[in-house]
Formats: structure tokens, C-alpha cells, sequence
């Protein structure tokens, strides 16, 4: 999966790896001349007491050095760029995926876990190919390089390499193969802290109303000292792979001076070339331990690019058409045809045979009890789900068969929980049509009976709006979503419960303000109050998701029992009596 995914999202950055490639040679290169050199100015300058040849060979080692710094400087550019570049590619690739997810995919997943791979997973991929390009690049040329120069300059001592060389790799080895279960175990638990964490915001209301803190304090504590924990084991496992490699490495500097003085007192090895074979003893051994310490990571980054290849290889149940189907003008006709749905994994289907018109210029409401798929029959319409039975379809078309764009461009929604993105009024409301003058807005504000509030505010339509709306009351939400979706003019309205936050005063004046801008448009609302719909011109009601009923407030009251109890339960049928 990290190959995979590395392979696809550094193709547009090629270029910079070649030079990353190309410069971590070089430097690699000159990194290991310059213990040959300085072999040579003890050998050949200090030995015999050639100034000249001491002050040539220092001038040419000072310019490798030079040689050695700016390619380094510059490929970790290089490296820098194309990290930054894939980590930001690879985000967006995740994001606009995750915006294609339906209910079903965005349910199969879930929001925590999705932010997480959208952000910490991305990081660790992100983190691993700048190290990558740093360290695992240019140590195989070192230590194979450094093995080479070493021999060149004695071969009496390769042994001592070989030695060293396969104890590192052993004990590395070991440590890198118990640290991978935890990295897994480490990024699962990562997700269940983010899912806690988020979960005590959003409803930071409900624990202070019902005085959980200390519970739900105490839930997060756990969550929490369980990825410590599991932190803490890595940081143990991590902890030894520094003393180990220093350990390997002081014994072999040990044992290259030890037999390395005996060859230079037996006339087989210069002082020069034993000083070089212990700077290319610990190239060696440095250009192992950058290798390992980024081997450390793949295991992580493997794991995270599991996750994120799994958002980005899940396609949405929701797909456009491939060859979508023109439905010509606009009008708002919604048709139903033995509509059902089902939930993945549920035994029963929410929605059964449900089946009715809503046209133009008429009203029609959805009412039914707790549970009976009046959220999910409107979902329907927009595409958020499809049918598992059945159709819908918009001005003759199955909606199946339309182009996303062209069907959500005819349909305006107020959720049943009203939602408003961080920014201010005037951004929200141009949401559905960024084209929309400001006094297109102020119009929208007055039918949703919103102007009044909004005036008040001291920067009127700049007022800034606060990441779910949550700076504006419940009421003064939901009325501003109202206005979002007026200001679009879609040829269909669907009302999910958007008025169940307004006062019987203010849900009267909205409703009568809505006919005349809606009066040539399909409109649809799902509402509990009866007073709410008793003037549409059609009421579906739903009852275990099968349509009991269908007719005006007065030819239900008579017809259908279950519409009569929900009236008598408001105590409705009195009032209208």
C-alpha cells in the first residue's frame, strides 16, 4: 500500500527526485574522499614534512567540504519540497473523496477516523519520504562506498567490518519487527482519542446538564493513558536502538585501533590509512543507523498508508451516471415509485413501497412518528442516498440517471439540524449561489424572518459566524439556514423539521412570507407539528415506513387513524374543530 501510494502521488515530483537523487551522490562522494585525503596529508605531508603538500591537500578538502555542504543544503530542499508537496496532494486527494462519501460511507468510516487519516495518517507518509530522501538515499552509497574505501586503504581488517556490520542489522532487526503491531495498535488508538475528544465537544452541554464531567473526564483519562502507554513502549523499544548503535560502534573502533596498531607496528598499514579506516568504520556504521532509523518508520507510515488507501479506494454507493440524461427545463416535479430503502447490515427496510407526486406550486408535508423514515425519505431526493428499491425521480428523470450538479442545482435543503460553517452571515448565505448581490441576501433574511437579528448586529451582514453556528441561538440558526436555501432559488424546497426552534408567532409569519417566494416552486416539509402543515396542500403520512395516508388535513382527520392520533396527541383536532 505505501508503494502504491508513494508511486502515484510523487510522479508530478520526479524532477526534484532526480535531483535529490543526484545531489545525495555528490555529497556522498565527497563525504567519503575526504578521509582518503586526510590520509594522505598524515601519509604523505605530516610523516615527511611536506608544508606544500599539507597546504594543497587542505585547500582541496576544504573545497569537497564546501562541495560536500551545498549539495546537502540543496537536497534537503529538494527533499523538503517534494514532501511537503505529496503530504498536500495526498490531503487533498483524501478530502475530495471523503466530500463524494453518501451517508452509508460516511457512517461505514466515521468522522474521527477521517480526520485522523486525513491529517495524522498523511504526516507519517509525509514524515517517512523526507527521510527517505535525507537518509535512505545516500546511506547505501556510504556504506557500500565506505566498505569499498575501507578495504582499499587495508584488507587485513575486513573482518571486523562484517562483524560489526551483521551484529547492528541483528539487533535493529529485532527491534523494528516488535515495534510494528504497536505502530498499528498506536494509530487505532489515536483514533478512539480523537473519537472521545470529539465527541465531549459536541456535546460539552449535555455532560455539563446532567454533571458528567467527572465521568467523561475520567473516559478521556483512560482513552488517553492507553495510547501513552502504547507511546511508551515504542519510546522503550526506540530508546534502545541508540545505545546499541554506539555500543556496536565504540567496540569497533576498539577493535580497529587494537589489531589496526599491531599492523601498523608490523609495517602493513600506515598511521594515515588507520585513521581513515576509522572514519569510514563509522560512515559505515552511521550510514546503517540512518537506514534503520528510517526503517523504524516505515512500519508507521505502512500502517497510515493502509488507512488512507482504504478512503482513497472506497467509491461512494452514491455515483454519478456515466452517460447522465439531459431532464430539459427545470420545473420541481418530484415522483416516488414504490420507493424503499435499506440500511447496510439492517434486517428491515426503513422505507417500503412509498409512493406519491409532489408538483409545482403546491405544498406537500411528511409527517409521521418517531422512526418512521421521514428524515431518510427526504434524503432520497437529493441523492445523499439511493433507493435499494423502487424509484425517485425528478421532472420525469430517475434521479440515478441525472448529473450531480444538474440534480442538486434544482434542490434546496434546511437539514434537520440547521449547520453553519465558520465565516460570516453573508458567506453562508452565498453558499448556494456566490453570485447573489446584498440585497438579494436581505431579501432572503426578511421571508426567513431573520433580518430583525441580523440588523442588529453591529456588522450587519459581516457579522462572523462561529464554526456550527454555534455563537447564534438554536432559533436564529435554523432561520439562517432558511435563508441560505431561499437565497439559491431552487425549483425544490425541502424542509427537514426546520421549523421546530421557532415560536408559534414567528413560524406563522415565516410560513405566510414563504408562499409568495415559493409559489411557483415544489416544496416539501418534514414536520412534527401538525399547525405546521395543516394549510399544505398534500400530507403523506408515514407510519413504519409504508404511506398509511395521503390527502388534505380535513380528508386525513376522517380517513386515516394514525393521522388523527398524532393530531389528537398536539391536541390539534379541538383547535380545528
Amino acid at each position: 500500500m505505501l508503494t502504491r501510494l508513494l508511486r502515484r502521488h510523487l510522479r508530478p515530483y520526479l524532477a526534484l527526485v532526480v535531483v535529490v537523487l543526484v545531489l545525495q551522490l555528490v555529497a556522498a562522494v565527497a563525504s567519503l574522499y575526504l578521509p582518503s585525503l586526510n590520509a594522505d596529508i598524515i601519509d604523505d605531508g605530516v610523516a615527511k614534512g611536506d608544508t606544500a603538500l599539507i597546504w594543497r591537500l587542505g585547500a582541496v578538502m576544504l573545497a569537497v567540504s564546501a562541495l560536500q555542504a551545498v549539495a546537502q543544503i540543496v537536497a534537503t530542499w529538494a527533499a523538503a519540497r517534494t514532501a511537503m508537496g505529496l503530504g498536500r496532494d495526498v490531503r487533498a486527494d483524501v478530502f475530495d473523496r471523503v466530500l463524494t462519501f453518501s451517508a452509508r460511507e460516511m457512517g461505514q468510516f466515521g468522522a474521527p477516523t477521517l480526520i485522523t487519516r486525513s491529517t495524522n495518517d498523511v504526516q507519517q507518509v509525509q514524515q517517512l519520504t523526507f527521510m527517505a530522501l535525507i537518509m535512505l538515499v545516500a546511506a547505501p552509497i556510504t556504506g557500500v562506498g565506505g566498505v569499498i574505501m575501507a578495504v582499499r586503504e587495508d584488507v587485513g581488517l575486513w573482518p571486523l567490518i562484517a562483524v560489526a556490520v551483521v551484529a547492528l542489522l541483528l539487533g535493529m532487526g529485532l527491534v523494528i519487527q516488535r515495534m510494528v503491531p504497536l505502530f498499528r495498535a498506536q494509530q487505532t488508538q489515536l483514533d478512539a482519542v480523537n473519537r472521545v475528544l470529539r465527541e465531549q465537544i459536541t456535546g460539552v452541554r449535555v455532560v455539563r446538564a446532567f454533571t458528567r464531567e467527572r465521568e467523561e473526564t475520567q473516559r478521556f483519562r483512560e482513552t488517553n493513558t492507553e495510547l501513552t502507554g502504547i507511546g511508551l513502549k515504542v519510546g522503550d523499544l526506540m530508546a534502545l536502538l541508540f545505545p546499541m548503535v554506539m555500543l556496536v560502534m565504540n567496540l569497533s573502533s576498539v577493535g580497529v585501533i587494537w589489531f589496526g596498531a599491531q599492523r601498523v607496528e608490523a609495517g602493513q598499514m600506515e598511521v594515515g590509512s588507520l585513521t581513515a579506516y576509522i572514519s569510514y568504520l563509522i560512515q559505515i556504521l552511521m550510514a546503517i543507523m540512518m537506514a534503520t532509523m528510517v526503517a523504524t518508520m516505515i512500519p508507521r507510515a505502512s500502517v497510515s498508508a493502509e488507512r488512507i488507501q482504504a478512503v482513497l479506494g472506497t467509491e461512494s454507493s452514491v455515483g454519478p451516471p456515466a452517460t447522465p440524461t439531459d431532464a430539459g427545463v427545470a420545473r420541481g416535479r418530484v415522483e416516488l415509485r414504490g420507493a424503499a430503502f435499506t440500511y447496510p447490515g439492517a434486517e428491515t427496510p426503513v422505507l417500503r413501497d412509498v409512493s406519491f407526486t409532489a408538483v409545482p406550486g403546491a405544498t406537500t408535508a411528511i409527517v409521521g412518528g418517531t422512526g418512521s423514515g421521514k428524515t431518510t425519505l427526504l434524503r432520497l431526493l437529493p441523492r445523499l442516498a439511493d433507493v435499494t428499491d423502487g424509484a425517485v425521480l425528478v421532472d420525469g428523470t430517475d434521479v440515478r440517471d441525472l448529473a450531480p450538479q444538474d440534480l442538486w442545482s434544482r434542490v434546496g435543503i434546511v437539514p434537520q439540524r440547521p449547520y453553519l460553517f465558520s465565516g460570516t452571515v453573508a458567506t453562508n448565505l452565498r453558499l448556494g449561489r456566490p453570485d447573489a448581490g446584498d440585497d438579494e441576501l436581505w431579501e432572503a433574511l426578511r421571508v426567513a424572518q431573520a433580518d430583525d437579528f441580523v440588523r442588529g448586529f453591529p456588522e450587519g451582514l459581516d457579522h462572523p459566524v462561529a464554526q456550527g453556528g454555534t455563537n447564534v441561538s438554536g432559533g436564529q440558526r435554523q432561520r439562517l439556514c432558511i435563508a441560505r436555501a431561499l437565497v439559491a432559488r431552487p425549483r425544490i424546497y425541502l424542509f427537514d423539521d426546520s421549523f421546530s426552534a421557532l415560536d408559534l408567532a414567528t413560524d406563522a409569519r415565516l410560513r405566510s412570507a414563504l408562499r409568495p417566494v415559493t409559489r411557483e416552486a415544489t416544496v416539501i416539509v418534514v414536520a412534527q407539528r401538525i399547525s405546521t402543515i395543516v394549510d399544505a396542500d398534500q400530507i403523506v403520512v408515514l407510519d413504519e415506513g409504508r404511506v398509511v395516508g395521503t390527502g388534505t388535513h380535513a380528508e386525513l382527520l376522517r380517513s386515516c387513524p394514525e393521522y388523527a392520533e398524532i393530531a389528537r396527541s398536539q391536541e390539534y383536532v379541538e383547535v380545528t374543530a
